[in-house]
């Protein structure tokens, strides 16, 4: 029978183990809507630039301080706006690792 003792218990092991994946997959769709409507907002230039997002990476808002609009160092405004970007995707990534890393068991 190997040091098992055979199969007796496997079914019930099934069934549990069966019960504890439809946990996991309810717990991280809840955890996904909850993403989706999570905002995070990055700031770039000491507050010219703000960039609101979704945990999804979908754009919400974009706010330019007027005294950020030189039209002779639009590069500038660039770079404000890419900065911004990119904080406001890192802040999404960390948000999504807090709220689904633990449901992975590993992180993202």
């Amino acid at each position: 029978m190997g040091k098992f003792g055979g199969f007796g218990g496997g079914m019930g092991n099934m069934q549990q183990l069966m019960r504890q994946a439809q946990k996991m997959q309810q717990d991280m769709a809840k955890a996904k809507e909850e993403l989706a409507q999570t905002e995070v907002t990055a700031v770039s230039g000491g507050g010219m630039v703000e960039v609101t997002m979704t945990c999804e990476k979908k754009l919400v808002s974009i706010k330019i301080k007027p005294e950020a609009v030189d039209p002779d160092d639009v590069e500038m405004l660039e770079d404000l706006i890419i900065a911004a970007v990119n904080e406001a995707q890192k802040l999404a990534d960390d948000e999504t690792e807090k709220k689904m890393g633990p449901l992975s068991g590993f992180g993202l």
